[in-house]
């Protein structure tokens, strides 16, 4: 079954002040990562489209060299995209990535979220993952939701966003 004709009922975006949906996903070695463990903190979920690409490899070294400052604002992040684990785990270490990528190859996740979408690129209309980002606060509701993501300095959006509002301002 191709893409475009595939059975994924689309969702709306989860609103900001919503309970974030709980999920399990394989991440590294095919280790499941459930978002109900990272209750209690803040968790940054962004969905991407595809492993290897120039904008997903991008966003991903921008968190990566944020680590640090994520540590100290004790965020966790993880990345999503329906690649497989295998090449999850091959783009992690080409790129010394340093937070979990994890693989929702049935896009059901996705597709919770609502960035499984109806995509145009040259004329052509598809379903992809529209980049999107979710702060997630540390009692399990979307804090702050992204759309349709730029990646030039989303990171460091982010993080001003989570700092600010860990400070209550």
């Amino acid at each position: 079954m191709n893409q475009k004709t595939q059975s994924i009922a689309p969702h709306d975006l989860i609103a900001e002040g919503s309970p974030a949906p709980l999920f399990e996903l394989p991440g590294a070695d095919d280790k499941p990562w459930r978002l109900k463990d990272a209750k209690g903190g803040w968790v940054i979920v962004y969905f991407y489209p595809k492993d290897n690409t120039p904008g997903c490899t991008d966003e991903a070294c921008q968190f990566r060299d944020q680590k640090s400052l994520l540590n100290k604002l004790q965020a966790t992040v993880v990345g999503i995209s329906p690649d497989a684990a295998a090449t999850h785990d091959k783009f992690v270490q080409k790129l010394n990535l340093n937070f979990m990528l994890l693989a929702d190859v049935e896009r059901k996740v996705c597709s919770q979220y609502g960035v499984w979408q109806e995509k145009k690129n040259y004329g052509k209309i598809y379903m992809g993952v529209v980049r999107t980002t979710y702060l997630i606060d540390p009692q399990g509701k979307v804090a702050k939701r992204w759309d349709k993501v730029k990646v030039s300095g989303h990171a460091e959006q982010v993080i001003e966003d989570l700092d600010r509002r860990r400070k209550g301002t």
